[in-house]
């Protein structure tokens, strides 16, 4: 059921007017007596989730028992980011959620369906699992508060990867992302229907249809000056109000540009990116509009560690963003695992000839996770472009490790000035014309052609 629905890609929705909106439709549902709410974390900063939780708990008072930040493989929130993001909304109802541990099995989406939707890429199950908070504690309401935008893995972010991923389980997490990898990001984002996508419906359907869910879900678009406005908010419970927002969404949020960019400079607000494997957005929401030769400058001065994840830091460390060929390579080692259980899994032949991934109990460091892999794949360039990465934090050795260039930050920031930058095309005072982009979570750019292959490649 469709409980509300508004939206264009001129609207501009005042916040006041999204809470009245969001008390409303859930006056609609009637009594509730124990509700969990499952925003994003400060990654959607600009999501307009933090109002709009402060509004659902105005309206539910100590009915609203948890709030559950949909962190996945992130790093908890701190106190300040709860409170900078969440309002008023007491810090005591906020849980974190462990993709690792304490979780609840619901099903597993078959590796037919998985080999099927690939195109024979790959052959393995996907358990899915959820947080027990929402499979286990007796909530009779969830509200999944989240921003539908292009995204890497899921094509378009929102709806149930919210639930499924945001708060499920390391195999989902880790083998959807492989999925989407292996696949092609570019075949995916900015797509609202790729295999990733029809995982997660087929799992909604089969495992989560009898939790109490309900959806609100926004499209965030940029105001003239490039500040985020809220162009759409919808609510329901079924899939029309992600398919409505998917809509708006690739409507308001792709940025189809006519030339390949050779110059590119995006700037990592530091409160929402403190990690390259957030502030790879830069890399993977420009891939598509950048030039063969081009470079993509990455200011970043919250920047401080690879990864959201102890473990997943050291692998980023080891291997390093080296190139989709090299990372199946490693992904598909010829290995002994005694005593363990696997099954040999195919990849493209045009990718990786002969190539077998293993999907073990006992494994190599990397093949243990592969949800590593594919960050590692979809940060990676594959030599078409350069990445200069400029981190408040990191060291050059590290940056240079990992196969990024350095730059200093105070040097590039003072060449280009986020202050004086406007969205879009810049000319510097010696003439150096450059694209830029404040903040790479609000869209997709990609050029004309490369965008359209990509949907023919697709269908």
């Amino acid at each position: 059921m469709l409980l509300f629905a508004q939206g264009s890609a001129t609207a501009s929705i005042a916040i006041d007017e999204a809470r009245a909106a969001l008390r409303s439709a859930l006056g609609r549902l009637g009594p509730r007596e124990r509700v969990l709410a499952v925003p994003p974390d400060c990654t959607r900063l600009h999501s307009m989730a933090g109002p709009l939780t402060e509004a659902a708990w105005e309206h539910y008072g100590e009915r609203l028992r948890d709030v559950l930040p949909a962190t996945g493989t992130h790093v908890p929130m701190t106190a300040g980011e709860i409170a900078a993001m969440f309002g008023r909304v007491p810090a005591g109802l906020f849980r974190v959620h462990d993709w690792r541990t304490n979780l609840r099995a619901l099903g597993a989406v078959p590796g037919d369906l998985v080999c099927e939707l690939s195109e024979k890429r790959l052959y393995y199950d996907i358990p899915v699992e959820v947080d027990r908070l929402i499979a286990g504690c007796g909530h009779d309401l969830i509200l999944s508060i989240g921003q539908v935008v292009p995204h890497e893995v899921a094509g378009m972010a929102g709806h149930a990867k919210n639930i499924l991923i945001g708060a499920g389980g390391a195999a989902a997490i880790n083998r959807t992302h492989f999925l989407g990898a292996a696949y092609g990001m570019e075949r995916i984002m900015g797509r609202a229907d790729n295999p990733v996508r029809l995982v997660l419906r087929y799992a909604a359907r089969h495992f989560a249809a009898h939790l109490p869910i309900v959806h609100v879900l926004t499209v965030i678009g940029r105001d003239e000056r490039g500040g985020p406005v809220l162009r759409g908010l919808f609510i329901g419970d079924d899939e029309e109000c992600f398919e409505r927002a998917a809509a708006l969404a690739f409507e308001v949020n792709i940025e189809l540009v006519d030339e390949p960019l050779r110059k590119v400079v995006v700037y990592l607000d530091p409160r929402e990116y403190k990690s390259t494997w957030l502030g790879n957005k830069s890399i993977y929401r420009t891939r598509m509009a950048m030039a063969d030769g081009g470079e993509l400058v990455v200011l970043a001065p919250g920047v401080r560690r690879f990864g959201e994840d102890p473990a997943i830091d050291q692998l980023i460390r080891k291997y390093g963003y080296s190139g989709t060929a090299n990372i199946l390579k490693l992904m598909g080692e010829e290995e002994e695992f005694p005593g363990g259980r696997y099954k040999e899994v195919l990849l493209d032949p045009e990718m990786a000839p002969g190539v077998k991934v293993r999907i073990v109990e006992q494994a190599t460091d990397l093949q243990a996770q592969p949800g590593a892999a594919a960050h590692l794949i979809h940060g990676s360039t594959d030599g078409r472009f350069t990445v200069t990465y400029c981190p408040g934090h990191l060291t050059r050795e590290g940056i240079e490790g990992v196969g990024f260039a350095f730059a200093p930050l105070g040097e590039m920031t003072a060449r280009y000035d986020p202050g004086r930058l406007s969205d879009g095309w810049n000319t510097m005072p010696d003439g150096e014309r450059i694209f830029y982009i404040s903040n790479p979570a609000l869209g997709l750019w990609a050029h004309r052609a490369r965008f359209e292959s990509g949907r023919e490649a697709q269908e």
